[in-house]
């Protein structure tokens, strides 16, 4: 929670021009998009483009973010986070703020995305979730307050982007940023130590979520409250040995994780025990083997074409019945 100092001192106003006090760019206030505890995220106008401007007085805070998302434009393939232009200081009365510039990511959140389009979507979606993720863990980089407002579905595309990397945090420290639902240690899950098992379980609650968009509080009275809901969940009944693993910490690998996803999806049921993430390792072991990482690859690109076809078809049939 923003404190009330910082609100009220990075509070602008629709139509506020703001100028660079190093680099002299110039700024247009649209509008607010959001509000975190490190700072505020308008839309601006810079260059006849549209851009998203976080603003602070927590130096630290903004230039943790800036090596965040400088890191992400290191990793090839990844399109998680937003681009970085470049970051400045901006003086308001007495006080000096500090800002950066990056790519403002046009879409839908996630949940309104997934009542408005379908439940179909949950799986293709965190199939994209978890290659993004298994290339930043592979940088070494968890990504902590992972959670569907933090994403967005971009058109037309139907690509899924993060759009906060507050929390974003190194691999063996503790995670910076959570929010109670998706976090393991709320759960007693695990603790908050930022790994990748961490993000995996938080991809899980994303996932139950789609499903109970109004969420749930924790009962002190059942220790496996979160697998009896996935049990319970019908859409979910042929996920939950994944599921099982997400939430248990046995999954160590986001490659791991969707390669079972994609096989489940695709009529196949794994046959890999995860009582421990021992099972997990091996099988990553496996899976990068040439012949079996070109085959999957090959399958599950035909795979997800024949459902955006199919989803793009239902699309014109009810247009043209309509």
């Amino acid at each position: 929670m923003m404190n009330s100092t910082m609100k009220s001192q990075c509070d602008l106003a629709p139509g506020t021009i703001i100028t660079g006090k190093w680099l002299k760019h110039s700024y247009t206030i649209v509008k607010q998009l959001g509000a975190g505890a490190n700072g505020v995220v308008y839309l601006a106008q810079y260059n006849g483009q549209l851009v998203a401007l976080k603003i602070s007085d927590n130096y630290a805070a903004i230039a943790s973010e800036m090596n965040v998302l400088k890191s992400f434009s290191k990793v090839q393939g990844s399109s998680l986070g937003p681009y970085l232009f470049h970051g400045d200081d901006m003086v308001k009365g007495q006080v000096t703020l500090t800002f950066y510039v990056m790519e403002y990511i046009e879409g839908q959140e996630f949940l309104p995305f997934v009542k408005a389009k379908g439940k179909h979507w949950v799986v293709i979606l965190l199939l994209q979730l978890l290659s993004s993720l298994e290339q930043l863990h592979k940088n070494g980089w968890i990504f902590g307050d992972l959670k569907p407002e933090n994403l967005i579905v971009t058109f037309p595309s139907h690509q899924i982007r993060c759009v906060d990397v507050g929390g974003t945090t190194n691999i063996g420290r503790s995670v910076k940023e959570f929010t109670e639902f998706f976090d393991r240690g709320y759960w007693g899950a695990g603790s908050r130590k930022a790994e990748p098992s961490y993000d995996l379980f938080s991809v899980a609650m994303v996932w139950i979520n789609a499903y109970y968009p109004q969420r749930f509080n924790k009962n002190t009275k059942s220790s496996n409250q979160l697998l009896e809901v996935v049990r319970g969940t019908k859409e979910l009944v042929p996920y939950k040995k994944v599921l099982q693993g997400a939430i248990s910490g046995s999954y160590t690998s986001a490659e791991v994780m969707r390669t079972d996803i994609l096989k489940i999806a695709q009529g196949y049921s794994p046959q890999r025990n995860h009582s421990s993430s021992q099972s997990g390792k091996r099988h990553q072991t496996r899976a990068t083997s040439t012949k079996k990482s070109k085959k999957s690859s090959f399958a599950e690109t035909i795979f997800l074409l024949v459902i955006v076809c199919c989803l793009y078809g239902l699309y014109l049939y009810t247009i043209i019945v309509g």
